[in-house]
């Protein structure tokens, strides 16, 4: 049962924000950033990311570039809403990875005043709507898209091309599997391979 207007017993008022973009875009960059910004402020912050996600650390979330912050890997979004007690603000990464119970378990929390940053790629490598975050964007009050630079023409970049024929849709990789590329880069290469 979600709240009328979003307030908890304390009248905080909370609300869900998507950064969302293909690889290599600074979606996990501009995550960190924002939580770091509601530390600063004394917020109170828990940061969680999928159990499956050890690309970088095992617990912390690291962005491309390096910079990172604390977090706690969880293997299913039931265990956010079991940790999340007690916060102003909940950040989660690599949010495609998770199931479409993430949803429910974000609008929750923003039902009771909690203030919810998710991020994570919105297409798949085929350039399909990726796991929950395509209804997270639509029930979400902040949407930020944010671009890579195309690898073959430098254009602005929304796909995250797979460099290699493997077809299982979830395959953790960096540069050496992934690239981004803008739309028409995208179709050229993806029609070639037909």
């Amino acid at each position: 049962m979600f709240l009328e207007n979003s307030r908890d017993a304390q009248g905080r008022k909370g609300w869900i924000e998507v950064v969302c973009g293909s690889m290599f875009s600074g979606k996990t960059e501009e995550l960190i950033r924002r939580l770091k910004r509601a530390q600063f402020a004394r917020q109170r912050v828990e940061i969680f990311k999928p159990e499956i996600d050890r690309r970088y650390d095992e617990t912390a979330v690291v962005s491309h570039d390096s910079n990172s912050i604390p977090s706690t890997p969880v293997p299913a979004s039931s265990n956010i809403i079991l940790m999340a007690d007690n916060v102003d603000v909940v950040g989660i990464d690599e949010a495609q990875f998770f199931d479409m119970g993430l949803v429910d378990v974000c609008n929750q929390l923003a039902a009771s005043g909690v203030r919810v940053i998710v991020a994570g790629l919105d297409m798949d490598f085929r350039g399909k709507p990726f796991g929950p975050i395509p209804h997270l964007m639509a029930t979400a009050e902040y949407v930020t898209k944010v671009h890579a630079i195309c690898m073959r023409c430098g254009e602005l970049a929304n796909h995250s091309h797979r460099l290699d024929s493997d077809e299982r849709l979830v395959k953790l990789g960096e540069k050496d599997s992934y690239e981004p590329l803008c739309r028409s880069c995208f179709n050229s290469f993806t029609q070639g391979q037909d």
